[in-house]
């Protein structure tokens, strides 16, 4: 992606992470940019926050070209396999091996079931 303007980078499919927040200092909605460290951003409603997480995004993006430092692209499903290896104690694979069998399913099936909560 070297040599590219801002204008091309703002237009790739970089990855929002979105989460409405509810606490003491009351109501609004908080983003990230997953591919830029530290692109972040607020808005009281879900439009105000996409305007200022696009604006904080091409800031990030203005000042790595400025300094001539790497621009991270956005993740594509391509870069992964879709498989991992976790190890576990034993005593937690005999705990989930045993749910799986009254569950009538795998140990895989239940895993991912249990990942995607």
């Amino acid at each position: 992606m070297e040599n590219k303007s801002l204008k091309e980078y703002i237009q790739l499919p970089y990855t929002r992470l979105v989460q409405e927040i509810n606490d003491d200092s009351g109501h609004y909605f908080y983003g990230r940019i997953l591919e830029l460290d530290g692109c972040q951003s607020t808005g009281g409603t879900l439009e105000e926050l996409y305007e200022s997480l696009n604006e904080a995004m091409e800031g990030y993006i203005e000042v790595k070209l400025e300094n001539d430092l790497p621009i991270p692209v956005p993740e594509t499903v391509n870069n992964y396999s879709g498989k991992f290896v976790v190890r576990l104690p034993k005593s937690l694979h005999q705990k989930l091996a045993i749910e799986a069998n009254k569950e009538g399913v795998s140990l895989n099936q239940l895993a991912l079931y249990k990942l995607a909560l």
